[in-house]
């Protein structure tokens, strides 16, 4: 069965809302996973692995903090890599949301089927 466009668009966008929240201020995975299922409903297990290959991609450094209850907490924070990657995507995400909105608003309003 084939994704819906939901699923599609999320995925598509999870790695600049990252970014994004990465740009407002320095966080931990958990954190960062807890906000995006606020915003955009993405759960946990996909901010894990992503979190790695952005840090592999050299978008992203880390650093631990002790934490008072448990173990050390790793931290996250965009590097100067990962500040250029947020400002180039956002600009190809408002080009390609306002075609797609030009788009959208030159369809009828009233579709039959």
């Amino acid at each position: 069965m084939p994704e819906t466009i939901d699923i599609q668009l999320k995925k598509g966008v999870l790695g600049m809302c990252v970014l994004a929240l990465l740009a407002r201020s320095e966080n931990y995975a958990y954190e960062i996973a807890s906000e995006l299922n606020t915003a955009i409903g993405m759960g946990e297990g996909t901010i894990y692995p992503l979190m790695r290959r952005m840090q592999s991609d050299g978008l992203v450094s880390t650093y631990l903090v002790e934490s008072p209850s448990g173990p050390s907490r790793k931290y996250y924070r965009l590097t100067d890599a990962g500040k250029k990657a947020l400002s180039d995507q956002r600009d190809e995400w408002r080009g390609f949301a306002r075609a797609v909105d030009a788009l959208l608003d030159a369809a009828p309003t009233s579709l039959e089927a």
